[in-house]
This record gives C-alpha cells, structure tokens and sequence, in this order.
C-alpha cells in the first residue's frame, strides 16, 4: 500500500491574504497529497474570511503565534521578541540567529508547530518562512521548497543601505542556496534569483481558476473603474488615478476595495475636482465572492509606480484577477506589465507609469470608443479561460512537487 506524501506549507501571513498558498494547497490536497498549512495571524478582517476558507475540509491549517482575540499574551511576548530582534539586527548584528527573528514576529513559533508535524516536503510561502521550513525540513530528512511571489531584497527600496534590503538580502543568501526547488511568480522575477543563484527557477504565474463571472457589454453607462490591494494607501498609483479623473470630461464610478490607510483618501481628496460621490470603498471581501464582484466593473486599474525594483518586475493577483473576470485592463508600464500585455495584446492599454495624462488619454479613449472597450473585455475574459487560468499553471506546479519527490 502506497502512503501519501505529506507536505507541509508554511506562512508567516494567514490563507485568506495569500490566494497563491491556498490555490497550492488546493491543488496538492486534489492531487492526493496531505495537506497541512502552518500559519500566524495578521489580521481581523482575514482571520474573520479564514473562518470560511477553512470549512473546505481540503486541507487542515494550523495558527501559531497567537493573536488578540484568544492568546493575546502569546500574541503579545512574540511581538516583543520581533520587535527587540529588529533593533539587534539593525544595530548590532544580523548573526547568531538575529536576523531569522528579524524578518518575522513568529520565528519560534513556526519552527516549533512545523517541525512537530513530521512532512516530506516543506514549502516557504514567502521569505519570512523560509528558515522556518529549511530547519523543519532538515531535522525531519524532508525537501525544501521555496515560492518567491516577489523579488525580496528589493520589495521596499532599491538602496543597498536600506535596513530591509540588507535583512531580506542576508536570508536570501543564507537559506536559497539550501532548497530543493524554487519558484517565481513573474518571468522577470525568475531572471533575478536564476542569475543570482544559478538555479532554476520555474515561473508560476498568479492566476486563478476559471469562472462563468464575466463583466457585461457597456455602451452608454458610466464607466466603471476597479481598483484593489489589500491597502488603499500610498504609492500604489491611486494618486495618479485620482489625478487623471480630474482631466477627464464624462460620467464615471471609481470603486476602491481595501483597507484604507490612515488619512490617505482625506489628503486625496483635497486634490479632488469632481464630485467625491464618484468614488465609492470597500471593504475586503472573502476571495471566494472577489470574481463575482470584480465581474460588476469594465476597467480593471494596475497602477504600480514603479518604486522598486520588484514593483517593476512583479504581476500582482489583481492584473489576473481583472483578466479572469473580463475586465479591460489599464496597466502602468512597468517592465513586466508591460511584457505581459505586449505578449497578450486586446486585452487593455497600458499608461506611463506616474503620468497621469497618460492615463486620461486612455480612459477618454474607452469612454468614447465603447465598442473597442467592449472587445478587450470579451478578449480579457478569453483569455482567462483558454490560457491564463490555475487550471493550466497547477500542472506545471503539480509536476514540480512530483519531481521534487520522485513521486
């Protein structure tokens, strides 16, 4: 009788704010594998959305660290700790173990949960974790993978004498050379870590499943704007956005989805010169209803700046979002926005990054062109389900983990 493999996923997130974590364990546990996912809190908002993402029975998930609400002393101890190993290892030293508690509030805590439970593989579902699940793997003889959804040196700043380029770059050296595989979820992304390690690394693209959610024809109501991230907040383009509208001359909704960052929509709006009912928030939704409501818009708005170098080279859940969901896609030029809609073209336009006449011209031109906008939605949401889907990117995932195995 042939057992199955067990394998291990470790965050130091939680489910409902890493889609990529949850479409790997989907994928591993449809594919016969078991499944468990270690993770710590972050958050109210998602750990109300993991309650429901948690019911699928799939998978079974592990909270480590505590959190406000029910272990708040644990909660409490590991947010000193990180808080003390920030300062050592800004000030003192990122050796003897500093930096590892560093780079996230529940080092201990991962490493105790993930090692207990005894797996073939363990997989690091971003930086913080991947100590976490080299150590873990070693002590159980098990293989070591690691998703590298960014480029993580340089996701803050591109400055060598930046506090967190030199963490994440002394982790990076330190634990990369150690896995078994590596993926990326960029091409770009992937060019990075394969010449700074000298290994493959396999892009898996942050795609999602197909769905039957598409957004309809528009050819005479206002148009509709979508933007998300997990925080509406500075440098993400929403300036730009905001300043673009002011040069615009037609009936439009802006709709934002996120948590909103201090007093950032209040300072946005003293630059506003059309009516502020024209923009309508929300709050985060469960990622299960995202397509649903993504599908009620007909721009979908990618608008990073640019401001590392990983916000160039990165592909974000929303880009691929908008094209699942049959949105039009307005992308700033960044290298590898810019690369994916040359190699896709019809699906949407894409603006100069931090120029916001660029993007006016742009919305203006769909605004008076509704039948070119109407077929790069039908084009977008082709695309999705032909080719840029999880169905397709999970069997190149799948064949990684088996090889991995020898399985």
């Amino acid at each position: 009788m042939k057992f199955r493999n067990k394998i291990v996923l470790i965050t130091s997130g939680q489910p409902t704010i890493n889609p990529r974590l949850v479409k790997e364990a989907d994928a591993l546990a449809n594919a016969g594998y078991d499944v468990t996912v270690v993770y710590q809190y972050l958050s109210k908002w998602a750990t109300e959305s993991d309650q429901s993402l948690l019911k699928n029975g799939k998978w079974s998930a592990l909270e480590v660290g505590g959190n406000p609400s029910t272990k708040n002393n644990v909660y409490q101890i590991t947010r000193f700790v990180y808080k003390f190993a920030n300062l050592l290892a800004k000030w003192v030293t990122l050796k003897f173990g500093i930096a590892e508690l560093a780079i996230g509030r529940c080092y201990f805590s991962l490493l105790k949960s993930a090692t207990t439970i005894k797996a073939d593989l363990y997989i690091a579902h971003n930086l913080a974790a991947l100590p976490v699940a080299i150590k873990a793997a070693k002590r159980n003889k098990a293989k070591i993978g690691f998703d590298a959804e960014d480029f993580h040196r340089h996701e803050v700043s591109n400055s060598l004498a930046d506090f967190d380029v030199q963490l994440k770059t002394y982790i990076e050296e330190k634990y990369i050379p150690q896995v078994d595989y590596i993926t990326c979820s960029s091409t770009e992304i992937s060019k990075q870590y394969s010449q700074l390690f000298k290994i493959e690394a396999p892009v898996i693209l942050n795609v999602f499943p197909k769905t039957n959610q598409s957004s309809q024809p528009n050819s005479e109501n206002p148009l509709k704007l979508l933007w998300f991230s997990q925080t509406i907040g500075p440098n993400r383009g929403i300036e730009t956005i905001i300043e673009a509208l002011n040069q615009v001359h037609f009936p439009f909704e802006l709709h934002l989805l996120g948590n909103l960052q201090g007093d950032f929509l209040t300072n946005c709006y003293k630059k506003i010169n059309f009516d502020t009912n024209c923009i309508h928030m929300h709050q985060p939704i469960n990622p299960k209803d995202l397509f649903v409501f993504s599908s009620l818009f007909d721009i979908g708005l990618a608008t990073e700046t640019g401001f590392s170098i990983n916000n160039e080279l990165a592909l974000s859940n929303k880009m691929f979002t908008y094209i699942q969901s049959g949105l039009s896609v307005i992308a700033s030029n960044t290298i590898a926005q810019e690369k994916l809609l040359k190699k896709y073209p019809g699906i949407g336009l894409l603006f100069e990054k931090n120029n916001a006449y660029s993007l006016a011209k742009i919305l203006e031109g769909y605004n008076h062109n509704r039948t070119v906008l109407n077929q790069n939605k039908a084009n977008s949401y082709e695309l999705g389900q032909l080719t840029l889907n999880w169905e397709k990117e999970q069997d190149k995932f799948l064949s990684i983990i088996k090889l991995t195995l020898n399985d």
